[in-house]
């Protein structure tokens, strides 16, 4: 699908605030993320030219003068305040805003839910994928990261909240930092391309921006889960892994509304399409009503992707629980279609 027919059906742009919000934009763009429009907003110039993204997005340059936000909330929150009338025009004209940021430190924590107020002035269908420090990093950032995400989901219609300690399930002992903090960031980069896909690839069955905005409109904690499966069992076992999904801080038990979309070869049927959907309707142990996507994706031979959107959690239906172990370790070639690491062969989860 080309840029013009995706101007037609929706415009969703991804917001990158502070560090972390702006690593996952750049990973977001090295992955080749299509059909969205990506901007960054920081406090610390520095960082701010070295993104990737072409829209950027200076705030609070009087009161921070381009240094930062020194890891104080409040700092961020007046920057952008400060700069409400640049952030207005960059998200302007947009139907869905993704806000992305690293919750614990300043210009992230401060200012993401100042920016989420402003998207959805505009009318914007808002979401926030965040990132919750290690504890290792100690209490303070702890206590302002928590504060800082209940600050942003009065500002969102939907808030995707990915604990950093959760890490350890998805990597071995002997994984470098740097690649650690990639995972997070593949898992922000595919919730954002797999909302994208629903929206803008023809499938066998459509959605349409309608449906992910029926989903997600005003339905607080969500999660984005994304399975891979191969086999016999192929489409059970990508939605098992699907409802499963060992970094997001929701469990699917209780949720009153999902988006089921599942891609696959030419040779994906009906039948594990109807299998697949059921899996996640157990998975949610209540009478969730599901909204349904079958993409054609013919870099795909044996292997089936399920991507579930689930929403309409109560507050008390968070499990904080991650102890996700798969079943089998599954090797795939993946040729062009880009999968994020944990849905490909790891040694273990532990």
């Amino acid at each position: 699908m080309d840029g013009l027919e995706m101007d037609a059906i929706a415009k969703i742009k991804v917001i990158g605030i502070g560090g972390g919000g702006n690593n996952a934009v750049n990973r977001m763009i090295e992955s080749g993320v299509k059909g969205v429009d990506f901007i960054v907003a920081n406090t610390d110039l520095q960082v701010l030219n070295s993104s990737l993204a072409p829209v950027k997005l200076q705030i609070g340059s009087t009161i921070t003068n381009g240094l930062g936000a020194g890891a104080k909330p409040e700092v961020g929150k007046e920057a952008a305040l400060e700069s409400k009338s640049e952030i207005e025009e960059a998200l302007r004209g947009a139907d869905m805003v993704f806000v992305t940021c690293g919750m614990g430190g300043g210009t992230g924590t401060g200012g993401a839910p100042v920016i989420a107020e402003i998207a959805q002035s505009l009318g914007a269908l808002t979401v926030g994928i965040v990132t919750k420090p290690f504890r290792f990093e100690g209490k303070r950032r702890m206590e302002q990261a928590l504060k800082g995400i209940e600050e942003l989901k009065k500002n969102v219609d939907t808030l995707i909240v990915i604990p950093n300690d959760r890490l350890r399930n998805i990597i071995d002992k002997s994984t470098p930092l740097p690649e650690a903090f990639k995972e997070v960031d593949n898992v922000l980069h595919r919730g954002v391309q797999s909302i994208s896909d629903l929206i803008a690839v023809t499938g066998l069955v459509n959605l349409d921006f309608a449906d992910v905005k029926a989903v997600m409109e005003k339905r607080g904690n969500a999660l984005i889960g994304i399975g891979l499966g191969v086999g016999e069992n192929r489409a059970i076992e990508a939605a098992k892994h699907a409802v499963s999904s060992p970094l997001l801080e929701t469990s699917i038990e209780g949720a009153t509304d999902a988006i089921i979309n599942i891609t696959g070869g030419k040779s994906l049927t009906l039948f594990e399409a109807e299998d697949a959907a059921e899996v996640v309707r157990e998975a949610a142990n209540t009478d969730i009503n599901t909204i349904f996507g079958a993409v054609i994706n013919e870099n795909l031979n044996d292997e089936v992707i399920v991507t579930v959107i689930a929403t309409g959690f109560d507050d008390d239906a968070i499990s904080g629980s991650g102890d996700y172990i798969p079943k089998e370790e599954r090797k795939v070639e993946q040729d062009d279609y880009d999968l994020p690491p944990f849905l490909r062969e790891r040694k273990d989860y532990e």
